[in-house]
């Protein structure tokens, strides 16, 4: 026997209390399969969960309790968790396709730093004549022009210091 919960759509859960369990019709333009499959496995320790599509552009998901029938205000909850967790599952599956590019650009430069220094023919072969970055603003310098002491104008070169051979010259 069918029973519905107030405020969730009666066509999206169906809940069989003769059974103890309950099914959900899940969109998959909203939520895609990688994000239910999700989903079910956070629910996996208490509940079992079968997949099935019934239609196109539809997934069931059926969950049953492992211990106690989900019925009454234990099967609200457990459908009100699976949808929370649905819904979080699909936002991380998003921001994981958005952030693509980011994450493979940041693996691939760990791993090729992973490889160690290059060797003599890559040296050999590297091009240094470009500039290292741009400094638009100016404000990249060394530390030999940042700290060096200031000459004073018109001063004499510093004199060369003694040798250790007591400065003369053979």
């Amino acid at each position: 026997m069918p029973v519905t919960f107030d405020g969730i759509p009666g066509d999206l859960v169906e809940v069989e209390l003769d059974r103890g369990a309950m099914s959900l019709q899940v969109d998959e333009t909203l939520y895609p399969l990688e994000a239910v499959y999700a989903a079910a496995y956070v629910f996996i320790d208490r509940c079992y969960v079968f997949l099935d599509k019934p239609s196109e552009g539809r997934i069931r998901v059926t969950l049953s309790g492992k211990k106690a029938k989900l019925e009454g205000d234990l099967a609200r909850e457990t459908v009100g968790e699976f949808a929370n967790e649905l819904l979080s599952c699909a936002w991380r599956a998003q921001i994981a396709r958005d952030s693509r590019a980011t994450i493979e650009s940041v693996t691939a430069r760990a791993l090729s730093g992973a490889r160690g220094a290059p060797s003599l023919d890559e040296l050999e072969a590297f091009d240094f004549s470009e500039e290292a970055f741009d400094d638009p603003l100016g404000i990249a310098m060394s530390w030999e022009e940042k700290y060096a002491k200031k000459k004073k104008e018109g001063a004499a070169p510093a004199e060369e210091p003694a040798k250790a051979d007591g400065g003369a010259a053979k």
